[in-house]
């Protein structure tokens, strides 16, 4: 298990980029893709948290991540001005959104929305 600590996930979490997202988000199941950056204090407090979500979720869910600072079009274009945002897919269109440091329990919630 790798150690969260130092900004690294478990293998359970995909990574995208820019050449991957959209195959990543237009999945069957539900996906959460993760707007951070490593410099971003709130960031790596949800990050375990995430973990945590993706190794319950199992294959029922994707819990996606993308470094702002390495891939700022796509930051750009889903108009991603604050991190850690948190945006919800089903079916590759957006269906929710969240921002900071939320709870898990709100991130479960959301996205048994999206798993019903």
């Amino acid at each position: 298990m790798s150690s969260t600590q130092s900004g690294q996930t478990s293998n359970l979490v995909v990574h995208v980029t820019n050449a991957t997202f959209d195959g990543v988000v237009t999945s069957e199941r539900p996906v959460v893709v993760d707007f951070w950056a490593p410099w971003c204090g709130p960031c790596q407090v949800i990050a375990p948290v995430l973990d945590e979500i993706a190794r319950e979720v199992g294959d029922q869910a994707t819990i996606a991540k993308v470094n702002v600072d390495e891939e700022p079009a796509l930051a750009s274009r889903f108009g991603v001005q604050a991190i850690p945002q948190l945006v919800f897919f089903k079916d590759g269109v957006e269906k929710d959104r969240l921002v900071g440091a939320v709870p898990k329990r709100e991130i479960v919630k959301r996205l048994d929305t999206l798993r019903d």
